[in-house]
This record gives structure tokens, C-alpha cells and sequence, in this order.
């Protein structure tokens, strides 16, 4: 098993090539690398859950935030936004 760390975006990586494991993890599930401008996201916004069934792919950053859109308006968007850093 490799060696892994948290960065300081809060995403387990591979010690070694920085990679995140969610996208070795959605690459594996899909049985292709991801393309250009793909997207992973967690669906409990667990960012260490990288569970297969955890994670959907979508095809932009504008399909990922629509979702989150979503789920703000059904959960509150403290929880549809946990984890994300406020840009300043």
C-alpha cells in the first residue's frame, strides 16, 4: 500500500507525486484517465471519504458548482460548501 498524506487543501494525496487519491480512486471506477476540465466531487463532502461510491465525476467546474447550488437550496449552504476556502 503507498504512503499518503492530507495537504493543505484537506485531500489525501500519494507521498511522492502529490497526486490526489480521489482522482486515482475516479479514474479507476470510470477505467480511464480523466479528461481535460473534468471534475471530481464528494457526494457527503467528505474530502477523506474517497470511496468509489462517494465520488461523481462531472464534465465541468460549472456542472460541480451547480450541484452544490442544488444542495445549498435543499440542506443550507453550510452544508453544501462545508470545506470550500473563501476566496478574498
Amino acid at each position: 500500500m503507498r504512503k499518503t498524506y492530507i495537504n493543505r487543501n484537506g485531500y489525501r494525496c500519494f507521498k511522492g507525486s502529490d497526486r490526489p487519491v480521489h482522482q486515482y480512486v475516479a479514474e479507476k471506477k470510470l477505467g480511464r484517465p480523466l479528461q481535460a476540465g473534468e471534475v471530481i466531487h464528494h457526494k457527503d463532502r467528505n474530502k477523506l471519504n474517497n470511496s468509489p461510491q462517494n465520488l461523481q465525476v462531472f464534465s465541468s467546474q460549472r456542472a460541480h458548482f451547480l450541484i452544490h447550488l442544488k444542495d445549498a437550496k435543499r440542506y443550507g449552504a453550510s452544508f453544501s460548501f462545508r470545506g470550500r476556502r473563501k476566496r478574498r
